[in-house]
């Protein structure tokens, strides 16, 4: 079994990778069992690098090159995990580079997989951010899609190739609209949303940190452990369980800023969440409020993606998975 992962070195993509070599019965409609090869694919190199594993292959290159991709993305491949992408705040201040990457990238990856003539799985990372301007209280399945942002566009582009493609039989797609993914370890990024991991992992690591929101912005937030469980998931739920609309809203759970704190509060106490000064970012905020807070995501619990309990259970995993178990207090 072989597994190609775009983005393969970021945050996400590395956890997925790994998550992806501990198994030993995927099922990606080829047959049941362990990859024989994971392809991490991505602009950099991963920090840290990643541990040895003679089945995982880091390859460095330009997801919008398809030469490059052709040699990655191959007969035998069996499931493509399309993560690569700039971030929000990244893409608005770049356009032509957004548009080169979150677009030209994705068409790029679908032309390739369609040029292979056997229908591989094709999971992509889409974002809530398609979703923006004058919309319901509560996203549901049904609500258009109206992006206020150039990523948000490129990323509504991208669910539609993937549906387009579906329907074709080029591939066989899937497109995860994914919330605010926090905690993410490692320093701030382009993203907008890079404040809402800071303001947790900057204080449990005894870091000041500036909040550029107001408490009562609200977030639609998920875990690292529950997005990782939930591409693997997308990869082995059967094309018939999709139907027409190969794109859904994951699960999450909704927590103003303020409350994200509290939660910090409850478990470090109030010396480690007295380290984050509130510091509004007129622009940051601007950004933000435009995102929708609240998804009834039927459709995807009812394809068994799951969100965390709690703020809380997000903190703590942070703190297991990624700052061994303790804190700066």
């Amino acid at each position: 079994m072989k597994i190609v992962i775009t983005g393969g070195a970021g945050f996400i993509g590395r956890r997925l990778a790994l998550k992806l070599l501990e198994k030993n019965d995927l099922d990606f409609g080829r047959g049941q069992g362990a990859p024989d090869k994971v392809i991490a694919f991505d602009v950099g190199e991963p920090d840290p690098p990643f541990p040895d594993d003679p089945r995982l292959e880091m390859v460095t290159g330009d997801v919008s090159d398809p030469d490059q991709l052709r040699a990655l993305i191959t007969p035998d491949t069996d499931a493509i995990f399309h993560l690569a992408a700039v971030v929000s705040a990244g893409a608005e201040a770049d356009f032509d580079l957004g548009m080169r990457v979150n677009l030209g990238g994705t068409r790029a990856v679908v032309d390739v997989c369609r040029e292979l003539g056997t229908n591989p799985r094709l999971v992509f990372a889409s974002s809530v951010a398609v979703f923006g301007g004058l919309v319901p209280d509560v996203i549901r399945d049904d609500t258009h899609l109206t992006p206020q942002t150039s990523y948000g566009s490129q990323k509504a582009a991208g669910e539609l190739l993937i549906n387009d493609y579906s329907r074709k039989g080029f591939l066989d797609g899937r497109a995860l609209r994914l919330p605010t993914v926090v905690v993410r370890p490692g320093k701030p990024n382009k993203a907008a949303s890079t404040f809402a991991s800071s303001i947790i992992r900057e204080p449990l690591q005894g870091q000041a940190v500036d909040c550029p929101v107001a408490p009562d912005q609200p977030m639609w937030l998920l875990s690292p452990r529950r997005v990782v469980d939930a591409f693997i998931r997308a990869a082995e739920l059967p094309a018939e369980a999709w139907g027409p609309s190969r794109a859904v809203s994951i699960p999450g759970i909704t927590h103003t800023v303020q409350e994200m704190v509290d939660a910090l509060t409850r478990i470090a106490g109030k010396n480690v969440s007295d380290r984050i000064n509130w510091k509004p970012d007129p622009a940051i905020q601007a950004i933000v409020s435009g995102w929708p807070m609240l998804f009834a995501a039927e459709r995807g619990k009812a394809l068994g993606f799951e969100a965390d309990e709690s703020m809380e259970e997000i903190i703590q995993a942070f703190i297991e998975d990624e700052l061994g178990g303790t804190f700066v207090r």
